[in-house]
């Protein structure tokens, strides 16, 4: 059962591997762009290249649906990036439900793991597979994998790490439980310590009084999707990559601007950071070099 790119890996590992896989769960097409045509998950896509059979349903509760999840007689449901299950779902399968979370439950639980994680300047973090229970991610953990977060990469660059070390993860976990091997294990609450919250569209906008690590992190963590934002004479303007310069010696007005040969720079509460690629509303996503070359920005950003 998942939706996105992120689960699509598991898919492939899972289809690769000598489990048989009796069906797979995904979200109903939806109309998508200016024609409004209809758009696959890229689950159902992948679920199509393996031949392997398809439900859609509206709705999770729907007695129809369930009957025929039922009909397929599976031992165990695998959940990667889906929609919440009821209970009457989740607690089908006779070997249970395994879901798989971006992060070392039970520290980032809550629907964007990836990008809170590195909004906070962690320097560590993780995949794991566990029970799905009553309360959102907090069933009994089976596996965990653990990766430092290197210092350049972004929440698109994690995603896509933690995607396929997760897909091996949840291939390790199958292989356990079917072979009687491995030990289910409660989470220590005294570890949850942050959330990871659905993140929106006010929550991506840069407060330039705020220090420059925090403004640096925050744009790490919301790149690409869904990028950090500020306002540049009342129009949009997307930050996707920055750099803390130490170099810079005026002193630091919050949102002030400076563009020099090529470069940018905007200020936070305490020193400046280099915008390195940026893409102003109605325009292209685009380098400093090649944006200053059709365009410029204000003397302060908001």
């Amino acid at each position: 059962m998942g939706t996105p790119d992120f689960a699509v890996p598991t898919l492939q590992e899972l289809g690769a591997a000598r489990h048989e896989i009796c069906g797979v769960v995904t979200i109903p097409d939806k109309p998508a762009g200016r024609g409004r045509k209809l758009s696959e998950s890229p689950v159902k896509l992948a679920a199509q290249e393996l031949n392997i059979p398809l439900l859609q349903p509206e709705k999770l509760k729907d007695p129809d649906f369930q009957r025929k999840l039922a009909e397929w007689n599976a031992d165990l449901f695998v959940v990667v990036a889906f929609r919440m299950l009821p209970e009457s779902v989740w607690k089908m399968p006779p070997r249970g439900t395994v879901n798989l979370h971006a992060s070392l439950l039970p520290d980032y639980r809550g629907a964007a793991p990836i990008n809170h994680a590195i909004i906070n300047g962690e320097t560590e973090t993780g995949a794991t597979t566990f029970f799905i229970e009553k309360e959102i991610d907090t069933g009994q953990i089976l596996l965990q994998y653990k990766t430092p977060i290197p210092p350049d990469w972004n929440a698109g660059t994690l995603h896509d790490h933690l995607s396929i070390a997760g897909a091996k993860l949840m291939v390790q976990t199958v292989d356990a439980l079917e072979a009687g091997k491995l030990k289910a294990v409660h989470q220590d609450e005294q570890k949850a310590i942050h959330t990871a919250p659905k993140i929106f569209r006010e929550h991506c906008k840069i407060d330039f009084t705020q220090p420059r690590r925090s403004l640096h992190n925050l744009v790490r963590g919301l790149s690409p999707y869904p990028a950090a934002w500020c306002l540049d004479q009342e129009k949009i303007l997307k930050i996707y990559r920055t750099e803390m310069d130490s170099s810079r010696t005026e002193n630091p007005i919050p949102g002030k601007v400076i563009q020099e040969q090529g470069k940018i720079w905007v200020s936070a509460s305490d020193g400046w950071l280099e915008i390195l690629e940026l893409q102003a509303e109605g325009r292209k996503r685009l380098d400093a070099k090649s944006f200053l070359l059709g365009q410029s920005l204000s003397e302060t950003l908001a």
